[in-house]
C-alpha cells in the first residue's frame, strides 16, 4: 500500500501557519481531555488534532478534526479538517468512517482541487479490505470500481498511475477467485460449470497471470466433456501465446493422450 502517496498529498492540508498554538488538555494521552465538547478557537483545535496525528494517535486526531468542522463549519479550516479526518480514520484502519468523511467532503466540495485525493482515499479504503479468494469478493469489485473512477476522472493526477497498477492487481485477484471456483467444480466432476469459470478468466481477465492455467484447465474440461475439437483449439491458443510453459506442456500431453491431435 502506497500510504506515502496520501501522506504527501495531505502535507498541504496540514498547514504550518498553526504552529505555536496552545494545546487544550495539556498534551496528555487521554482521549476525553481533547475530544469532549469544549468551545475552542479554530487554530487551537486544528493544531491539537495535527499533534495527535503526528504522534500516531489517529482516532483521537480524527475526532479532533471532526470537531474543527463541527465547531467552525464556515471557517476555511473546515474543508481541510474534513480531508484530514478522512486521512486519520484511514490510518487508524477505520475504513468505513474514512470513506464516509471523504464522501462528505466530495458532496460539499465536488469541484475542489483536492477532490482527486478524496476519490483516491475512498479507493484505497476498499483496496485495503480485499479478502483472500476463498471469500466473497464484493468489496474487491467495489475497489476495482473506485480505482477505475480515479483513473477515469483524473487521468493526469498524481494518483492515476498507482490506481491503474492496483486495478491490474485487483483484476488478477478476481481472476484468481474464478480459478478457485473452477477448480472446485473440476474436483467434483462438474465440468460444464468449471468450463464457464475458466472461460470467464480467458475472456474477462485475459491479461492476468491466471490465463495460461485457465487455458490448460479449459482444455482438460473440454476433454472430460467429450469435445476433443474444442480442447485441441484451446490447447493451440495456449501454445501460441504461452509456449514453453508448464501449462502448455500439460495441455499438449492431455490432448495427445486422448487422441485429439
Amino acid at each position: 500500500m502506497n500510504k506515502h502517496i496520501i501522506k504527501w498529498a495531505v502535507i498541504g492540508l496540514s498547514a504550518t501557519m498553526l504552529s505555536g498554538c496552545a494545546l487544550l488538555g495539556g498534551g496528555g494521552s487521554g482521549r476525553g481531555a481533547d475530544t469532549r465538547y469544549v468551545a475552542r478557537d479554530v487554530d487551537t483545535l486544528y493544531n491539537a488534532a495535527k499533534v495527535r496525528l503526528d504522534r500516531g494517535q489517529y482516532k483521537i486526531a480524527a475526532a479532533l478534526f471532526d470537531e474543527v468542522e463541527r465547531q467552525h463549519p464556515y471557517s476555511p479550516w473546515a474543508r481541510r479538517a474534513q480531508q484530514m479526518s478522512a486521512f486519520s480514520y484511514y490510518l487508524a484502519g477505520d475504513y468505513n468512517k474514512a470513506t464516509e468523511s471523504a464522501r462528505r467532503f466530495l458532496s460539499i466540495h465536488p469541484g475542489n482541487k483536492d477532490a482527486p485525493y478524496a476519490y483516491y482515499l475512498i479507493a484505497l479504503c476498499y483496496y485495503e479490505q480485499i479478502s483472500d479468494v476463498t471469500r466473497d469478493q464484493k468489496i474487491t469489485e467495489q475497489a476495482l470500481a473506485a480505482l477505475g473512477e480515479v483513473s477515469r476522472r483524473y487521468p493526469n493526477s498524481r494518483y492515476a498511475a498507482d490506481a491503474k497498477l492496483k486495478m491490474d492487481l485487483v483484476n488478477d485477484h478476481l481472476a484468481g477467485k474464478e480459478m478457485e471456483i473452477g477448480r472446485f467444480y473440476q474436483r467434483r466432476g462438474k465440468w460444464l460449470a468449471a468450463t464457464i469459470r475458466f472461460r470467464t478468466v480467458i475472456e474477462k481477465y485475459e491479461t492476468t497471470t491466471h490465463t495460461p492455467e485457465a487455458l490448460m484447465r479449459l482444455t482438460e474440461s473440454y476433454l472430460a466433456l467429450g469435445v476433443p475439437t474444442e480442447a485441441k483449439k484451446t490447447a493451440a491458443v495456449l501454445g501460441a501465446n504461452y509456449p514453453g510453459t508448464k501449462w502448455y506442456e500439460r495441455a499438449y500431453e492431455l490432448v495427445n493422450k486422448h487422441g485429439a491431435t
